[in-house]
């Protein structure tokens, strides 16, 4: 276990040094929001397409709801917790997410949409709707990013006086930003699952309960590459939190579009075209508390800045979620 562990914080820090560089080019929202996301989510999106090809539809869609309470509330609050203090090499007092509005209005349309969805249970019409949003998010990402960089430009933020050297320099940064991101990503699809397996081996060697191991051991092995990057960026002072923040509400809008939509796919793969994913009283509950978490997470979101208290708060969230699902009714427990 503590190999696997070594593997992927090894892993995430490069990816999080490709993710970095890359943000100078395409900009700390565009890499956090689209690549780094993409790129954290991967073992969770290969453990949907699993589950689901399986028929097993509750692990299927339960990860990633159990993925947006935690990334939401603990990832949230440990990003600002060492943004904020002396665990940063740059520590700031506020974190600006006046920038943000975008990812802030998808997520919230998104979780509601999801939620709603499921009342009914989903099907391909669903499926359609979910990889709609998701390619929306990505073109207007997209769009967001040429246009800062035509701003930029029209400022003056990037001269031509030394054009062709900058640009030979540049060309080398990106190749080796580039190679690191792929070997991080690649590193982190290695070693996610082994480190998995052997932390819910030893979780059940150990004798903790399968609430215990559902409710946070799980979550928190499944999001381990995601947490590892993200803490090792917020250290990096404002660049590094920006592209961090990123990577958290997009990868949460990637939960409830992309991740989603494959789960439905991978369902029809399964048993046919016209396969429901049914609502049950697992989903239901997982579904009421996930969507609960993230609406009241948004909250402090939709201000200008954010800051320790913050962090502190949504840690409290993140307990007080616990608690609901350790005293939650044993017919909708995750088995």
């Amino acid at each position: 276990m503590l190999f696997w562990l070594g593997e992927l914080s090894i892993s995430s820090w490069i990816l999080s040094y490709g993710a970095e560089h890359l943000s100078i080019k395409y900009g700390a929202k565009f890499v956090g929001r689209t690549l780094l996301s993409i790129a954290t989510t991967l073992p969770e999106i290969a453990i949907v397409i699993y589950a689901s090809s399986l028929g097993l539809y509750d692990v299927a869609i339960g990860s990633g709801l159990g993925s947006n309470i935690l990334m939401m509330t603990l990832g949230l609050a440990l990003m600002l917790l060492i943004s904020t203090t002396r665990l940063s090499k740059s520590p700031l007092k506020t974190l600006d997410i006046s920038s943000f509005n975008t990812d802030k209005i998808f997520l919230l349309v998104s979780a509601i949409l999801s939620a709603v969805l499921l009342i009914n249970g989903y099907n391909y019409i669903d499926g359609f709707i979910f990889l709609g949003i998701f390619v929306g998010y990505i073109l207007i990402a997209f769009m967001e990013m040429k246009k800062e960089k035509k701003t930029n430009q029209i400022s003056g933020a990037t001269t031509t006086t030394s054009f062709h050297p900058v640009i030979e320099v540049n060309k080398l940064e990106m190749l080796k930003a580039v190679l690191a991101f792929i070997i991080g990503t690649m590193g982190i699809v290695i070693g996610a699952n082994p480190f998995i397996n052997s932390l819910q081996s030893f979780s059940f060697d150990i004798g903790v309960s399968t609430v215990i191991l559902a409710v946070i051991i799980s979550p928190i092995a499944g999001e381990m590459p995601e947490k590892i990057s993200m803490m090792v960026l917020a250290r990096k002072g404002a660049a590094g939190a920006s592209i961090a923040i990123a990577n958290v509400l997009g990868s949460k809008v990637l939960n409830n579009s992309l991740l989603l939509g494959i789960a439905v796919f991978a369902a029809m793969y399964h048993g046919g075209f016209f396969t429901i994913i049914a609502n049950s009283s697992m989903l239901s509950f997982q579904m009421i508390l996930a969507t609960s978490i993230t609406l009241i997470s948004l909250i402090p979101l939709f201000r200008k800045s954010m800051g320790i208290k913050v962090g502190l708060f949504l840690l409290v969230l993140y307990i007080i979620s616990i608690v609901i699902q350790f005293v939650m009714p044993a017919e909708v427990r995750i088995h």
